[in-house]
């Protein structure tokens, strides 16, 4: 029997069953779209963080103190341990262009307009961090002044009035007192600043260190000074970045430095490069990508079992007709091959409902996460082969059980 002649027989055996083989494929079905929709998904997080951080200037180096063992996304856990000592030493460091610190000012909310938003951070900062970056209006704020702010385009339009430069804005802070700053800059929504103190595409109110209230006794002025939780070192010459990176470690690691006393015990002051982040966002980003696949994966598996159970069932219900196959001369090869064709069948019809829906999913979910979609094309002929092995697999036991059938016995069933 040829491959055509299975195929036609395969074809019919699924139309004269509609809902079974429906039902049948619904586990493939919901498999192939969660993988799909999940890796789709990761992928647009993976894309969308690593190109953030791809459009920020090769030549800085990111100072964090983090546990140790943390395998999470860098400074998601960094704790205030760089004093304003730090910094200056850091400046003084040979090949250093600028060093921004960066801290973060506790606040409930914004008022503006007459309008009030809910907000639990302003980006304390120097106007360093703004030096190359594009301005739609106004500028950046001098060096400590407690009076000014910087806003990006995301923020401006949070109020129903877009803020402008020269407009006041009133500041809540956490134990209820109010300040008031006037913005004197509105970003791009697309500059290039620290990734550690916002994407672009985030809303962010940047103000002055200035305006910064964490402060510490140093352990090695013995006075008491600002503390920040990251600090950014900006190298004159980008080829020279990895050996900045290492002076400035060489310094952290030095008794002069007040982060390193200041670091809790299980706490490590690290300095990274775009390169070192970029690459621990990829590791973080592909094991969550991994971890909710391979939970989809079992959606797969429960599929794999439908065929393999309904593929039993069919060899049950056509036994005389696999009797009546063998006594015209139908071989044991032309009935696995029947049998497998149609498990395959199955699942390859999984798979091809299975894809458009992830695709879909996925775009819904990224449009959720206002994130730009990136489908993994790969992934699409992967779930294709992954339809027909599973169908390979589920079908073998089945056909190999239907190829075992005496032709006598099988004339005789009913």
């Amino acid at each position: 029997m040829d491959i055509s002649e299975s195929l036609r027989m395969s074809l019919r055996t699924i139309r004269g069953h509609k809902l079974r083989s429906a039902l049948t494929t619904l586990g493939i079905v919901i498999g192939i779209a969660a993988v799909i929709t999940f890796v789709t998904l990761g992928a647009s997080v993976k894309a969308e963080v690593v190109g953030q951080f791809g459009d920020t200037p090769a030549n800085r180096v990111f100072l964090v103190a983090e546990p140790e063992d943390e395998g999470g996304p860098p400074a998601a856990l960094s704790q205030p341990v760089f004093t304003a000592h730090d910094v200056d030493e850091l400046r003084d460091i040979a090949g250093v262009e600028r060093v921004i610190p960066r801290g973060t000012v506790g606040v409930t909310a914004l008022e503006a307009h007459n309008q009030t938003i809910a907000r639990n951070e302003l980006v304390a900062t120097s106007p360093a961090l703004f030096e190359g970056t594009t301005f739609v209006a106004g500028g950046s704020f001098a060096e400590g002044n407690e009076t000014t702010m910087v806003v990006n385009e995301p923020a401006a339009t949070l109020f129903a009035t877009n803020l402008s430069a020269g407009d006041r804005v009133t500041v809540t802070r956490k134990g209820g007192t109010t300040f008031n700053l006037t913005v004197v800059g509105v970003l791009s929504e697309n500059a290039s600043v620290n990734p550690l103190s916002g994407f672009g595409t985030q809303p962010r109110f940047y103000v002055s260190t200035g305006a910064y209230d964490t402060v510490v006794e140093s352990p090695t002025q013995g006075v008491t000074q600002r503390v920040y939780p990251q600090v950014t070192v900006v190298a004159e010459d980008p080829t020279q970045t990895q050996a900045v990176k290492d002076r400035a470690n060489e310094y952290l690691d030095s008794d002069a430095s007040d982060a390193r006393q200041l670091a809790p015990e299980s706490y490590a002051v690290n300095a990274r490069t775009n390169d070192d982040i970029v690459e621990r966002i990829r590791n973080v980003v592909n094991r969550l990508t991994q971890f909710v696949t391979g939970i989809a994966v079992i959606s797969l598996i429960v599929g794999a079992i439908g065929i393999a159970n309904i593929m039993l069932v069919s060899v049950r219900e056509r036994t005389k007709q696999i009797g009546i196959m063998k006594a015209v001369g139908a071989t044991n090869r032309d009935v696995l091959q029947l049998f497998l064709v149609e498990s395959v069948l199955l699942g390859l019809l999984g798979t091809l409902i299975g894809v458009p829906l992830g695709a879909a999913g996925g775009l819904v979910a990224t449009v959720y996460a206002d994130l730009p979609l990136t489908l993994p094309l790969i992934w699409v002929g992967i779930a294709i082969v992954i339809g027909v092995l599973v169908g390979i697999f589920a079908g073998v036991y089945p056909a190999w059980s239907a190829t075992r059938v005496d032709p006598i016995e099988a004339l005789r069933y009913e």
